[in-house]
């Protein structure tokens, strides 16, 4: 990498809304309470899903993993973003940017090919049911899992390579939130072109081959469920398959505007406001929607928070 930048030493400026100091205060409350229900949301989905046997299926499998993924997507920002705006502190270090770097782009990407990796498993459960416990069994649902996390990080290295190698002559003001790949670019001193149609590249691989899997997964999803005679039958395929489209419209749609386009086309502003969607809210809302519109989900909760009155009284009588 080309480290020769007086970022090194340094750091990055990170603007935010400067130009806006009157959104400060509405923005740090929205991030604080974002933040509080993606923690208690996705916890609460990974306790439920490891503690409750009824979900340890293929399909609570891979949304815990959502779950884990979620959590740390926005741990990664989020901590950072009210800490600058509590102490009015715009500064990050370069080390710092780059960890945030990689691993924001590497937990969005892992997250495209999870969402992908879902929908196929909704299309053997509707699509070959009787053959769903052979297909999905519990090594391929690791190495599905597994593949889609070291996709995720390799393609975030490579992104971030890019991304960093690019000569920045000394700027150092990054306007927006936190370090990404668009907002870095634009920093670069140099023609941006090449390394832009590289990254456009692997945002393709990433983000349009999964979306494009979706929804022919969801085609053929859609024609299996218009047979089911039962009304009863067709309303569960469609309320477990609703939530997962709903989040991947989400994510998907977000992602989508920010890293198939040139950054120079990009609004500075609607950016922001895009990214502060798919990095924050979206991994807010899905515990909400898979947790409301999930049946099995609400069941599990209700049992597991009927074990923990038991499981206290029982400490009690072991003292």
């Amino acid at each position: 990498m080309n480290w020769a930048n007086d970022s090194f030493s340094k750091g990055f400026i990170l603007l935010g809304f400067s130009d806006s100091p009157w959104l400060q205060m509405p923005l740090l409350v929205v991030l604080l309470i974002s933040y509080t229900f993606t923690i208690f949301g996705n916890v609460s989905i990974m306790v439920v899903c490891f503690l409750d046997p009824k979900l340890h299926t293929p399909m609570y499998f891979f949304l815990g993993n959502l779950s884990i993924l979620d959590l740390c997507y926005t741990t990664t920002t989020v901590p950072h973003m009210l800490a600058n705006i509590f102490l009015n502190k715009k500064t990050i270090s370069y080390s710092g940017c780059v960890a945030q770097l990689i691993i924001f782009l590497a937990l969005g990407a892992t997250e495209c090919l999870l969402l992908a990796v879902m929908s196929f498993d909704r299309f053997v459960a509707i699509c070959r049911p009787l053959h769903y416990v052979v297909i999905m069994n519990r090594w391929l649902c690791l190495r599905m899992a597994a593949f889609s996390w070291l996709t995720g990080f390799s393609n975030s290295v490579l992104q971030s390579s890019l991304t960093l190698n690019m000569p920045r002559c000394g700027h150092r003001e990054v306007d927006h939130f936190f370090c990404e790949v668009p907002a870095l670019l634009k920093l670069s001193c140099a023609d941006t072109k090449p390394i832009e149609a590289e990254l456009f590249f692997f945002s393709v691989l990433i983000l349009l081959i999964p979306v494009t899997l979706i929804l022919i997964s969801y085609g053929f999803i859609a024609q299996a469920v218009l047979k089911i005679k039962s009304a009863e039958g067709r309303r569960k395929a469609f309320g477990t398959c609703g939530s997962h489209m709903v989040v991947v419209s989400l994510f998907y749609g977000t992602a989508i505007y920010m890293y198939l386009q040139p950054p120079s086309s990009t609004s500075k502003d609607w950016g922001k406001m895009v990214s502060l969607f798919y990095g924050i809210i979206t991994p807010m809302l899905n515990p909400l929607i898979y947790s409301l519109r999930n049946k099995d989900m609400k069941e599990g909760a209700l049992v597991v928070v009927g074990t923990i009155p038991l499981f206290l009284c029982g400490a009690e009588d072991q003292t």
